[in-house]
């Protein structure tokens, strides 16, 4: 721009004086000057945004100090707003009915004040006409009796915001008008400001304090830069109203209450307002730093992959002798324990698997050969949480399990984009809710968005009740003194992209039947719970991050029952999900660290489906299925936890299946029971919450809806069933319990003591068809006065005894117990057992070895000969309680034998015995308080105690 040789500083700085009309003028020149009038953006535009007596900065009132990207937009927007009551003039001056009179088309402006043409407001209406603009000057402005505003007009304060107070009740009876920079008293008469009931008023750059403003529909209202004190703004059965950068302080009830289905008849306005709003800047995200995670876990059903082993035999002997030819005490291949166990000294190898052969044979006494299986785990999650995890490294989640943005939900879920983009009843945005009782209130089928709003130190932001719908977008909701945002009787819509936290109850609180979308939330540091789902509440919970709650970040309870999905659920105070008192939901593929209680933690009667989550190194268990708890635990990864795996205690019915149990720092399940009232267990209750505000939680008892699903069946006894329980601190399976259980079809191995410990077993535990390999010390050991069937099992290169027992009630039958470093199976005095059909073989003991006064029947089995300095049966020889029948005893004849285990194959047969997903199972209503077990550990954890969960 060569104009007159100036430099563009200088035409800068000239063209700077220039008002709104000139620089429209001058950019209509050329390119050139229309690119210099854009580029006086932070000067003269900023200028005319903050003189402009109809707003604010933009940014207020939230953000008052952060410029927006464009003053030059930014004051076009605002001015396109400020001129949407005026939209419907050229109708009205034209109609045949103002024609008739001639109504002069000129705006006059009139003047209202001490020495100015008028007194009052009242006398100027009267002498206004169509679109006037009634100009108050400083004063306080006192209306003794109601306004009623006939004809639209313009009232603007004149001067600063403050000087102009306006004590009046006015009532619109027109079409439109616009009310600006004045401050709103109620009149002594009416609480009410302003109210109106068809028409559309627009208020700029306004303070209202200690009154009412009521838009009744049809009616619209358009509400900008104002300033609200303990104002209520009630809005009945509005089809559209607008409130954008307002702040609503010291509320004593609601700020705003949106009651009312949005009416079928629009005024003129609607049509308008509507395309301001979609053409004004949109706070649906795009894709940036807040994108998350997409958890697709679908890959991780549990199978296992067969590991083929041999077992060398070696030299001839008898097949029997008796106790003298027992091997000697502080042998190199072994050392004996408390009761007879045998304990490997050999290091763990990597995979936790043995060399079958010790270390100190020769290969040329490797001659003869058993050939058979162990099950193995298969690798989860791309074989990301199958090693063992690094002390002190960070978490590196894989990249399957990163949270998806806002916007790549949005865009996976049409509905839920539909309902983002929808604009109905109420639209609030960029306003600040702060220091009062109640934020928004919506109710009786009312509709309402909220938009990139704050609320902080309410006692709650949002309530939606009464079949309500709510749209909530990228606001920040903290420091409230309840909950949150509350949802009840059938609320629902979509809670999205919000940052809510630091809450003295829960961050969402949703019952009685309401049913929201909630998606890519930020919910956190909350004094209670995240988000709490009770009384037949429902929704669908999902891609959210919940963290540093100090109670459960998910609570289910009193017949609950969401859609838990996709989330988040990490450094919690208590668990990550706790469901409780007969609460359901199903619970899938979430990822669930880091907590300092259980993972999740159910009892009382909670009845879940917990499919296919992440539960990971957590401070105490993965899993707690507490008194009365059930449900279906499947296909879950449970890694690296400080307690347990899972922890099931009395009277739980869970159905456990599919699980992948690894690296956990006790035992990976562990089964409880106090039901004997055994003083080994110090019970003691946890804190009761409350979560009604209308009173005690119990009441929530006579309002429960009865929906039992059909599908769901009762349970009679708790079922582990096709988990792989692997490289865990203590026993794979540890159980001390007075009830039934059923153990089967899982692949326990590499645990790092015994593969299953029966400590306690009043009931019969069944024990069928699972794979016991390479664990530390014994693959089974069964305790004194414990039930317990053992049928169908391959145990397998374990490095104490295959099984020992001192069960006075325990059958051994058609096992496969080979290659164990100990005793195949070793009957403990006292003991009574039955040994059927059994295939038994020890490398480097006896096959059976019976011990004192022990009673047996050994019928049928097929035991194979181990070294050449041992023998395949040890027995006292004056025990007449010991019986043998049909056994086959094999030995070998020549080095070049060779046996397999076939006619069966080697056991377990996994592939008849696994089951698909099973149904849920129902659950039943009980009132006891949760309890806290700890017991000890066994197995070289004597001196710890188990980690233990109680929730709330």
């Amino acid at each position: 721009m060569e104009a007159g040789g100036l430099p563009l500083e200088l035409w800068r700085m000239i063209l700077g004086y220039l008002h709104l009309p000139d620089l429209g003028r001058c950019s209509l020149v050329c390119r050139a000057w229309h690119d210099l009038i854009l580029s006086l953006d932070r000067t003269r535009w900023r200028q005319l945004c903050l003189d402009c007596i109809e707003c604010r900065h933009p940014n207020w009132p939230n953000q008052p100090d952060v410029e927006p990207e464009s003053w030059r937009e930014a004051f076009k927007q605002h001015y396109l707003a400020s001129k949407t009551w005026t939209k419907n003039a050229a109708i009205l001056e034209t109609s045949v009915c103002f024609s008739l009179f001639r109504r002069r088309r000129t705006r006059r402006t009139l003047s209202v004040g001490p020495g100015h043409e008028f007194h009052s407001l009242g006398s100027a209406l009267a002498m206004a006409s169509l679109f006037d603009r009634i100009l108050l000057f400083p004063g306080m402005h006192e209306e003794q009796g109601e306004v009623i505003l006939k004809v639209p007009v313009e009232i603007v304060g004149h001067g600063k915001l403050g000087e102009v107070a306006l004590l009046a009740s006015i009532d619109q009876q027109c079409s439109t008008m616009h009310l600006c920079n004045l401050v709103f008293m109620p009149a002594w008469f009416s609480p009410f400001m302003f109210k109106t009931t068809s028409g559309h008023v627009q208020f700029d750059n306004c303070n209202f304090e200690n009154g009412h403003i009521q838009v009744h529909g049809p009616g619209t209202c358009q509400m900008k830069f104002c300033s609200f004190k303990n104002t209520h703004v009630f809005l009945h059965n509005v089809p559209l109203c607008v409130l954008e950068n307002c702040e609503f302080v010291g509320s004593e009830n609601n700020s705003v209450t949106v009651e009312g289905h949005p009416s079928s008849e629009k005024n003129w306005a609607y049509a308008y307002l509507l395309g301001l709003i979609k053409s004004s800047p949109s706070v649906l995200p795009t894709e940036d730093s807040d994108s998350l995670m997409s958890l697709d876990l679908e890959s991780r059903d549990q199978a296992w992959s067969p590991r083929t082993c041999g077992i060398v035999i070696e030299g001839s002997q008898s097949p029997t002798s008796p106790a003298s030819s027992s091997p000697k005490a502080g042998s190199q291949e072994a050392e004996v324990g408390s009761d007879g166990e045998r304990v490997a000294r050999t290091p763990d190898s990597s995979d936790g698997g043995l060399s079958p052969s010790g270390e100190d044979e020769d290969e040329d006494q490797l001659t003869y050969r058993l050939s058979y299986q162990v099950q193995g785990p298969r690798p989860v999650l791309g074989g990301s949480f199958l090693g063992p995890p690094l002390p002190g490294a960070s978490i590196q989640l894989p990249s399957c399990l990163v949270l998806n943005s806002l916007q790549q939900e949005l865009q996976k879920d049409r509905e839920a984009m539909a309902l983002a983009s929808s604009v109905q009843g109420c639209l609030i945005r960029k306003c600040l809710f702060r220091d009062g009782k109640g934020g928004v209130f919506v109710c009786s089928y009312g509709r309402a968005k909220m938009e990139g709003n704050v609320f902080r130190n309410l006692t709650y932001a949002v309530r939606c009740i009464h079949n309500s719908k709510i749209i909530m977008l990228r606001n920040h909701i903290h420091h409230c003194r309840a909950s949150g945002i509350f949802l009840r009787l059938e609320g629902g819509g979509l809670i999205a992209g919000n940052n809510i936290y630091h809450n003295a109850e829960a961050g969402v609180d949703i019952r009685k039947k309401s049913n929201p979308l909630i998606l890519c939330n930020q919910i956190h540091h909350g004094l209670r719970s995240g988000i709490v789902v009770l009384g037949n509440g429902k929704g669908i919970i999902r891609n959210n991050q919940i963290f540093s709650n100090k109670e459960a970040g998910i609570y289910i309870l009193y017949h609950g029952n969401p859609v838990v999905s996709q989330n988040h659920i990490f450094r919690g105070h208590a668990a990550g999900i706790a469901v409780n008192e007969n609460g359901r939901g199903l619970i899938t593929e979430n990822v669930i660290r880091e907590n300092q209680w259980g993972g999740v933690d159910i009892r009382r009667g909670g009845v879940p489906v917990l499919r296919s989550n992440l539960i990971c190194f957590g401070y105490s268990d993965g899993v707690v299925v507490g008194d009365e708890g059930k449900g279906l635990i499947e296909g879950n990864t449970i890694y690296a936890n400080k307690g347990c795996g899972v922890w099931m205690m009395s009277s739980s019915l869970p159905h456990v299946t599919s699980n992948h149990v690894s690296y956990n720092g006790l035992y990976g399940v562990a089964v409880f029971s106090q039901k004997d009232g055994s003083g080994e267990f110090p019970g003691g209750h946890g804190a009761q919450e409350s979560f009604s505000e209308d009173g005690d939680a119990i009441l929530w008892e006579t309002e429960l809806e009865k929906d039992e699903d059909p599908l769901r069946r009762p349970v009679t006894v708790a079922l582990v069933e096709s988990n792989s329980v692997n490289h865990n601190g203590a026993s794979g399976l540890y159980v001390q319990s007075s009830e039934a259980l059923h153990v089967i079809t899982n692949v326990i191995h590499a645990n790092g003591d015994r593969g299953i410990t029966v400590a306690q077993s009043s009931q019969l535990t069944r024990v069928a068809n699972n794979s016991i390999s390479c664990n530390r010390q014994s693959g089974v050991k069964v305790e004194a006065q414990c039930k317990v069937e053992l049928r169908g099992n391959g145990i397998y290169d374990n490095r104490g005894h295959g099984i020992i027992t001192k069960g006075d009630s325990t059958v051994v039958i058609e096992n496969d117990i080979i290659g164990n470093r100990g005793s195949g199976l070793q009957l403990l005095p006292m003991s009574d057992t039955k040994v059927i059909k059994n295939r038994i073989h020890s490398f480097r003991a006896y096959g059976i070895a019976v011990q004192g006064r022990a009673k047996a029947l050994v019928q049928e089995n097929i035991i194979f000969q181990g070294k050449t300095n041992k023998t395949i049966f040890q027995q006292i020889s004056n025990n007449r309680e010991c019986i043998m029948q049909n056994n086959k005893f094999l030995v070998f004849k020549k080095k070049s034998d060779t046996w397999h285990l076939a006619n069966p194959p080697a056991r377990p047969h996994l592939e008849n015995s696994l089951r698909g997903p099973s149904a849920a199972h129902g659950g039943q209503k009980v009132t006891a308080m949760a309890t806290r077990i700890t017991a000890h550990v066994e197995g070289g954890y004597h001196s710890k105690r188990s980690i233990f969960c109680t929730i709330l």
